[in-house]
């Protein structure tokens, strides 16, 4: 049996584009919301990002699931008063355009909540609705950079970036859980509130290690590609077959174990500059270098049976074919105006079971429908 829906009935109107609003609107398409999607005549860029799902965006079908799709001109005075009456009868109102863009247009989040005291206003933004950086646009890329994630990613030569659209995700995730939270204190006062999320909030705080160790050291944390800049040994190896193996050691324990069944050197911890973790990271290379040799010696399931043996946490790290053959790696089935595609599943496992996902809808799908059901009058 499909799943329980525990946001049914809730109205969620969103006028969302890219990524980070369309992240938040689509959890809670899932957990039953419905979700009426506000797009332009040329709809959401995202649909344009590329067209590899079946000639489609693989963006678009994974964010838009569930949710009914309106166009609307809100210079048009019909489509505008159109927008005011969805806006009186929902519950959340979840938008992400230009800072200011949707005050001037007569939407500003804190007059709607004056007009209906229940309703819950999400303004999403690159860098918050004021201050020198809020007219900046804030593509997911250059909030990387302008975190500061993107110094801290890739290796020695040079900066990198992340390879999913980690600040408009991590934004998308904050604002979902900011009305999950709103949505349980409306239910106890009976009042909506404002919530405001930025995408450079949203990484800043992630960013908040790097922050705390600069600020402690007076040095950047170094970009050492898949090591880790404060545990020793933590990083990528090869083994014969130049498969790349990731391990990583969390304590001496760990460390002592690795020594003696994987490297079978049980004395190693003994020796200088092998002994304790803060040892270790002083004298990497050297390190890493003696730990290559062994794992250059070993096929790769002869590899994966010695750290097993020596309960070392490890992983093979693959590329996207890897993933798509990953054991663990659970998917779903979404449908679209061309056909079903597959996915990957929401990460949370509920005890009732998975939900049913709605269809991704086509551009103005529902908007008939949508100006029959809220005609005004």
């Amino acid at each position: 049996m499909p799943g329980t829906k525990p946001l049914k009935g809730l109205l969620v109107v969103s006028m969302e584009q890219a990524v980070a609003a369309p992240y938040c609107a689509s959890r809670l398409a899932d957990a039953g919301a419905r979700v009426i999607k506000i797009e332009r005549a040329e709809g959401d860029f995202a649909r344009a990002y590329d067209a590899v799902a079946n000639g489609q965006s693989s963006y678009f079908v994974w964010l838009n699931r569930g949710k009914e799709s309106l166009c609307l001109d809100i210079k048009n005075p019909d489509d505008k008063a159109l927008l005011e009456r969805l806006i009186g009868k929902a519950d959340v109102f979840i938008q992400n355009l230009a800072p200011g863009a949707m005050a001037r247009a007569g939407f500003g989040s804190a007059a709607l909540r004056e007009k209906n005291p229940r309703l819950i206003t999400v303004d999403i933004s690159g860098y918050g609705e004021e201050g020198p950086y809020a007219s900046m646009k804030a593509y997911d890329l250059l909030v990387q950079a302008e975190s500061g994630l993107a110094y801290v990613t890739g290796r020695a030569e040079g900066p990198g970036r992340v390879g999913v659209s980690a600040c408009d995700i991590a934004c998308g995730m904050n604002a979902h859980a900011a009305v999950l939270e709103a949505l349980i204190e409306r239910g106890m006062t009976g009042k909506g509130k404002g919530i405001a999320v930025s995408l450079f909030d949203g990484m800043a705080d992630w960013m908040s290690v790097p922050l705390l160790q600069y600020e402690g050291t007076g040095r950047n944390p170094p970009r050492i590609g898949l090591a880790h800049p404060s545990i020793c040994p933590y990083g990528a190896f090869e083994t014969m077959d130049g498969t790349p193996v990731l391990i990583a050691i969390q304590n001496e324990r760990e460390w002592a174990s690795f020594c003696t069944h994987f490297l079978e050197e049980p004395e190693l911890p003994t020796r200088e500059g092998f002994r304790v973790n803060n040892e270790r990271v002083a004298n990497r290379p050297e390190v890493d270098a003696h730990i290559a040799r062994v794992f250059a010696a070993l096929e790769r399931e002869e590899c994966a049976a010695k750290l097993r043996k020596a309960n070392t946490a490890f992983g093979f790290v693959n590329d996207c074919e890897g993933l798509r053959r990953h054991p663990a790696l659970r998917r779903v089935t979404v449908e679209t105006e061309k056909g079903p595609i597959a996915i990957g599943a929401p990460a949370a496992v509920l005890s009732d079971g998975a939900r049913d996902l709605g269809p991704v809808p086509s551009l103005g799908q529902h908007s008939a429908a949508i100006r029959a059901e809220f005609a005004g009058g």
